[in-house]
This record gives structure tokens, sequence and C-alpha cells, in this order.
């Protein structure tokens, strides 16, 4: 690491370092931190199963839709959208407004960024 020491006038110690030194360094912490609430109870885990399903589903949308006992018909009918539109974006063939997937979010229990696969 390159972190720069120094003292300010008034005699409080500094570190400067650049920034991508600086966000890697709060990406561990973050993993560090998701980690200590999996062991501690407190985040859900996976099975081998689960782990699996959610590799082979079409979208993370699907995983996690199937994950919470959901038909597409029953989810769709909760958020206001046709089973069709919903099937649309579980396969990308369709996208869905902001207002949308944060219906989605709410319906499953799930953070709108597990639903949505990063591609």
């Amino acid at each position: 690491m390159s972190i720069h020491y120094f003292t300010t006038p008034k005699g409080d110690e500094m570190a400067v370092l650049p920034r991508a030194e600086l966000d890697a360094l709060q990406d561990r912490a973050a993993r560090a931190r998701e980690v200590a609430s999996y062991r501690a109870g407190e985040a859900p885990g996976s099975t081998a199963e689960e782990a699996l399903a959610f590799v082979n589903a079409v979208s993370p949308l699907a995983f996690w839709r199937a994950r919470k006992g959901k038909t597409q018909a029953a989810l769709a009918a909760e958020v206001g959208i046709s089973q069709n539109m919903l099937s649309a974006v579980e396969n990308g063939k369709r996208g869905g407004d902001v207002a949308l997937w944060l219906r989605l979010s709410r319906a499953l229990e799930v953070p709108v960024d597990q639903l949505v696969d990063e591609d």
C-alpha cells in the first residue's frame, strides 16, 4: 500500500492513500461484515441445492420468486402486472421501470440488487 502519513498543525495524525486502495479496503471491510453477520446467524445462507438452483435459474428474479414459493401468476398479481409481463422480465425479454423493481423487491422481501442480473 502507498500510504502517506502526516500530522496536521493541530497535532492530528492523518493518512492519505490512493482511491483504488481505499475502495479495496472498503470492499474487504464490507465482506468481513457480511461474513460476520452470516456466522452470527443474522443473515440467511444458502444450501448447496439452493446455490445450484441460483446458478441454474434463468435470472435472479426467477430464483428468488421460486425460493419464496410464489408462482409467476401470484407474484404478478401482487405487484400489479400480468403473468406474461413477469415472465418476460424474468427471462430478460423486457425491462421494467424502477417502481416495478421496488414492488418486486418488497413482495419477495429481497433487496433490489439481489433481483437483478449484473449482465
